[in-house]
């Protein structure tokens, strides 16, 4: 039985509304592994990953969760939660090994396999283009920073359009792209490790041209009742004090973190205090006649990914930044109260405070929390099972904040919790678990994690308890 299949549960207080999307989300380089498999060629992140310094322990994500060979049991996991959606990214370099030319037909062979075991298994599945994994040839030839990068994209597209189009009802072009253009090119945290804050704002711009003609793309090729989409890290900023300089502080960095992204891809526009800001690193110039009305092209619905608000006052920060145009001007603070293992606020308000945000800026865009969750320090107890209360405590509290904003008018369609499981967390390698699911990497035994088992129940209930 799955939750769609599942009668409502009158003992629901917080009942959502029918159909509402429970689902639950994963990378390919974070799950798959089998890195060198079938033709994939390098991505950024496997080359990153091999520097010395950059991954915590030296980790990477060569065999990762070894889902490429363990699909099918993924998958069990899934139906065993009455999911009824599931969030999963393409490797590109798994499809298109240098990022160009016709595709590897054992790549798509392996993301064929997965829609219709996920079709068979009752589970909708929803595909994401690009998650960080871009392949290492595009880089060596400049990567994001040059528009050559979109047009390829768009390509991209077409190919995945083709190969599963028929099947999957929801394409996101792009997850995330403030961390691929800020962290990958502004403070080089993430790969491919750069340090340019020019870099990583011709980045930002060539990220929104590429969502633009990838779209365009997909419409084109897909069938009327598909659905196109982008997901976004969008910050709920919030200033230490009502003065002017600390609501200056909060304007910096909500026009550099979210209007960036969301001016372009909704009003065709940019932001023109963002212009300003940003004006001792960019005139802005390598943006070409036509590209913001091409970033513009219309969708279905605004992913959100949301883990803790961001809290700013005025003056420098001592840490690199990756907010071009904001350094000398912003610092940025701890938010008080609890505290996960990436050592990130717990602040469902921040949730709400964004969702409504979006309700009043956006009329009429339907959203999705593509992606909320929170790393513990879970560990198997003796007699195998693995308990983690801080992350139900943190999952009950951001879906009643996403309760909250749907009576309050919020147009949110679904939440997919981030994550199904444990993975290779990006620079931290695997000292921090995401998921609900428990991966012991040494022998990939997996293990519901109490947080599944209470996922599963607010799913079959329609609602929290």
């Amino acid at each position: 039985m799955t939750a769609l299949d599942a009668r409502p549960d009158t003992t629901a207080t917080l009942r959502f509304p029918a159909g509402f999307r429970w689902g639950t989300a994963t990378a390919a380089y974070q799950i798959e592994g089998a890195a060198a498999e079938d033709g994939r060629t390098p991505s950024i992140w496997d080359t990153f990953s091999r520097v010395p310094g950059k991954v915590r322990n030296g980790d990477t994500g060569e065999i990762a969760a070894d889902h490429y060979h363990r699909m099918s049991e993924d998958i069990a996991l899934m139906r065993r939660l009455g999911v009824t959606d599931y969030r999963f990214s393409v490797a590109w370099p798994r499809v298109q090994p240098t990022g160009r030319g016709p595709a590897v037909q054992k790549g798509l062979d392996f993301y064929r396999r997965l829609v219709d075991e996920l079709l068979a298994s009752g589970i909708r599945p929803v595909a994401t283009l690009y998650h960080w994994d871009l392949p290492q040839e595009l880089e060596d030839a400049g990567g994001w920073p040059q528009r050559e990068t979109a047009q390829r994209f768009a390509e991209y597209a077409e190919i995945m359009a083709g190969a599963l189009g028929d099947r999957v009802a929801t394409w996101t072009t792009l997850n995330e792209p403030w961390c691929a253009a800020f962290l990958g090119y502004g403070n080089g945290v993430h790969a491919p490790g750069r340090t340019s804050p020019l870099a990583s704002l011709r980045a930002a711009h060539h990220f929104n041209l590429a969502h633009g003609w990838a779209a365009q793309v997909l419409r084109s090729h897909l069938p009327s009742r598909s659905e196109v989409s982008l997901t976004l890290n969008l910050h709920a900023v919030r200033p230490l004090s009502e003065s002017a300089a600390d609501l200056d502080a909060a304007r910096r960095i909500d026009a550099v973190g979210n209007r960036i992204f969301l001016d372009p891809v909704f009003h065709g526009r940019l932001p023109e205090d963002l212009i300003r800001d940003t004006a001792p690193v960019t005139d802005w110039s390598f943006v070409a006649d036509g590209d913001l009305e091409a970033a513009s092209a219309p969708i279905d619905s605004l992913g959100i990914n949301y883990y803790s608000p961001t809290v700013v006052a005025a003056g420098s920060s001592d840490a690199p930044s990756p907010w071009a145009g904001a350094e000398e001007h912003v610092r940025f603070l701890p938010a008080p109260g609890p505290r996960t293992a990436m050592d990130w606020p717990v602040d469902a308000d921040g949730l709400y405070e964004l969702l409504t945000r979006l309700r009043d800026d956006l009329p009429g865009v339907p959203l999705v929390i593509t992606e909320n969750g929170a790393a513990y320090d879970d560990y198997a107890d003796p007699a195998g099972e693995v308990k983690d209360p801080e992350r139900v405590a943190y999952l009950r509290a951001h879906l009643a904040a996403v309760h909250r904003a749907i009576e309050d008018g919020a147009d949110v369609r679904g939440y997919f919790l981030w994550s199904l499981l444990d993975n290779f967390e990006w620079a931290y390698g695997y000292s921090k678990r995401f998921g609900i699911v428990h991966v012991d990497f040494a022998t990939q035994r997996r293990t519901f994690k109490g947080s599944a088992h209470w996922y599963a129940d607010v799913i079959a209930r329609g609602g929290l308890t």
